[in-house]
């Protein structure tokens, strides 16, 4: 079952591939920048579509604050890489194999006999420590303001 997970908290560790097989680690950020991680539930649905596009129309605000952002599901490196190239994302998409990662996040839940990913978005800063954490789609103004100073 997953965790569940509150802002103050330490963000645990993980290690994911993104779509193009790069290795990306949390603790490769420890002292550098924000993280905002985007836990949505698949490639190229209408709900996750308008999420992710709504971040790439405000990825400027992302970058001057100089906020690594990613995509997080369980779908494989072919299914991320169509829906980068669709929708022009500039961030990466990881691969959570196994929604191990998304467990840990609190950002699974049950559904007809299964786990699926709960939309979740979790803002980290540059000592691990988790500053906004959000289920469902919240505005990407308030996830800028909940992470302003902390970058």
């Amino acid at each position: 079952m997953s965790t569940e997970l509150k802002i103050g908290d330490r963000a645990p560790a993980f290690q994911m591939k993104d779509e193009k097989g790069n290795v990306m680690k949390l603790s490769q950020f420890q002292g550098k920048q924000c993280v905002i991680l985007v836990f949505y539930p698949g490639d190229l649905t209408p709900g996750c579509t308008m999420q992710l596009c709504a971040i790439r129309d405000d990825w400027k605000k992302f970058r001057e604050m100089k906020i690594a952002v990613y995509g997080v599901n369980h779908a494989g490196p072919d299914s991320h890489q169509t829906f980068i190239k669709k929708y022009t994302f500039p961030f990466p998409l990881l691969i959570d194999s196994g929604k191990k990662v998304s467990t840990k996040y609190g950002a699974i839940k049950p559904m007809f006999k299964a786990f699926v990913i709960k939309r979740s978005v979790i803002g980290i800063d540059k000592q691990g420590i988790i500053r906004y954490l959000k289920r469902g789609m919240p505005k990407n103004t308030e996830i800028l303001k909940a992470l302003q100073s902390y970058v």
